[in-house]
């Protein structure tokens, strides 16, 4: 499996199977030196107010850029998307709306269209098409700030049966 499929496919597992890592957990085999975890979570507990805040994500690079170029989806072009539910396998929960888009004309007038209505559902998204450096700096200043990770995504592509872009997917179902 390449890296960018890799990647894919731990977005997608992130993003329709989250719902799955809240089951209850099973004990397989205890073997009777058991110690607690609540010690070691102690370091997940509130900050205190005078705690440094955390530093931002950092930024996608030129080098990182251009290791990743070009993305293609293939079989998604732009196009209408017309509304309907998402089927989500069994026990699986979709936890944040995510959208995905091309660095396309249709794309990039929509995102800057949608981008309020994006960041009040606290969407993520994935930049699905492009070919160059300039289309993921202009996708990322478009996206002023909204989470945007530059991916193919054909085996979510496939999964919800999808043909065009741009694209927002919720628990109620696809929208454009």
């Amino acid at each position: 499996m390449t890296p960018c499929r890799q990647r894919v496919a731990l977005l997608a597992a992130a993003v329709l199977g989250f719902g799955l890592a809240r089951a209850e957990l099973v004990v397989i085999y205890d073997s009777g030196a058991t110690r607690p975890l609540a010690p070691l979570f102690e370091v997940f507990d509130e900050l205190p107010a005078d705690a440094p805040a955390r530093p931002p994500a950092p930024a996608l690079g030129a080098a990182d850029a251009a290791r990743l170029l070009p993305i293609r989806t293939p079989g998604l072009s732009p196009g209408p998307v017309t509304p309907r539910p998402v089927r989500l396998p069994p026990g699986a929960s979709l936890p944040r709306p995510f959208f995905l888009v091309g660095s396309d004309p249709d794309s990039r007038a929509w995102l800057a269209r949608e981008r309020a209505r994006l960041r009040a559902l606290g969407a993520v998204g994935m930049l699905v098409q492009a070919e160059t450096p300039a289309d993921l700096a202009t996708m990322a200043e478009l996206a002023d700030g909204l989470p945007l990770l530059p991916a193919p995504a054909d085996d979510l592509v496939r999964a919800l049966g999808l043909r065009h872009l741009p694209v927002l997917v919720t628990r109620d179902g696809l929208a454009q």
